[in-house]
This record gives structure tokens, sequence and C-alpha cells, in this order.
């Protein structure tokens, strides 16, 4: 997988615009910037040139508005192009790979989050553990989508009083070899 690309997974904001212009197939950065209050005008422009750039997105639109020009911004790349070639090579070194990175993107925040003076583990809601289970594999499919129908609905909240930016990562690991061989 192209690493820029990576970059932007494990990047919260980069990856919060990536998703949002995913999603819609098209979108401007007017859209993005009402729709994520928290990014500052000059953070969002530099994100979304650094991804232009980066040949992740293009502009596939211009209008002219009042004297200036709205950019209508699309992917370049196709993310799921990427990721099937993964699963269709049934690349370990490339899935191991991106992993490492997809991990590396939460590391930095808790690092980041760690270095902070003003920090409140308890209150900050922050969390991670592990249950081990023994599963089909319909039995985690059927709980991979549960856990994505839990989470739909927060994707879509707007940054208002209350309300901080949290990563929240699934992680459900390949299956242990059987103890018996």
């Amino acid at each position: 997988m192209n690493d820029k690309l990576m970059d932007c997974f494990v990047n919260p904001i980069k990856c919060k615009l990536l998703l949002e212009i995913f999603s819609n197939n098209r979108t401007t950065a007017k859209q993005l910037g009402e729709k994520f209050q928290d990014i500052s005008k000059a953070t969002l422009y530099r994100y979304l040139n650094k991804m232009l750039k980066d040949d992740i997105i293009k502009v596939v639109e211009e209008n002219k508005i009042r004297g200036t020009v709205e950019k209508v911004y699309a992917m370049k790349l196709d993310i799921a192009d990427d990721v099937n070639k993964i699963i269709d090579e049934n690349s370990g070194e490339e899935y191991a790979q991106l992993f490492t990175q997809y991990m590396m993107g939460f590391l930095r925040e808790f690092y980041e989050y760690a270095e902070r003076k003003e920090k409140d583990i308890l209150k900050d809601g922050s969390v991670f553990s592990v249950c081990p289970v023994y599963a089909s594999i319909d039995e985690i499919v059927e709980a991979s989508k549960k856990i994505a129908s839990i989470l739909e609905p927060l994707k879509n909240n707007s940054h208002e009083e209350g309300r901080r930016m949290h990563s929240i990562g699934v992680i459900i690991t390949p299956p242990k070899e059987d103890e018996g061989k």
C-alpha cells in the first residue's frame, strides 16, 4: 500500500478528511470545514494541498464563486484496490507492514497524550483492552458488523462543547494455531 496513503490513515485529521472525501465521492473544502469545525482553515487547506501533492486526492471540478475558485476534491488513489491487492496476493509481509503502520498511528497518539501537561486518564475517556474469544469466522463477521453499527452514529458527530476527537480502532487478530498441532 502507498506509504503516503498510510500516512493519511495514521494521522487523525488527515484520516477524517480522507474518509469524508471517500464517503462522499466528491466534496469541497467549504463542506469539509462545515463538517469538521474543529479543524482550522489553515490546517484543512495544508492537508488538502499535501494530499493533492502526494497524488492521494485530485481536483475534479473548479467552480467560480464571487471572484474565487472553489475546488471540488475526489479520491485519486483507489483505496479498495490497494487493500484488495494485498488480500489477492495473500502477502503476509505487506499485511504485517500495513498493520505496523496502523499501530504506529495509535502509538503516536498515546505518546502525544502522555506528554501533555493537562491530562486525566480516567476522565479523558481513553481505554484499551483485550478479550480473547473462541469464535467462528461467521461469529467474527457478525461481531464486526455490530461494532460498526455502534460506531456509525459517532462518525457523524460534529465538534461541539463537550466533544473531543478520539480515535477508536478495532483489531481482530488472525486465529492462533491449534494447540494440538
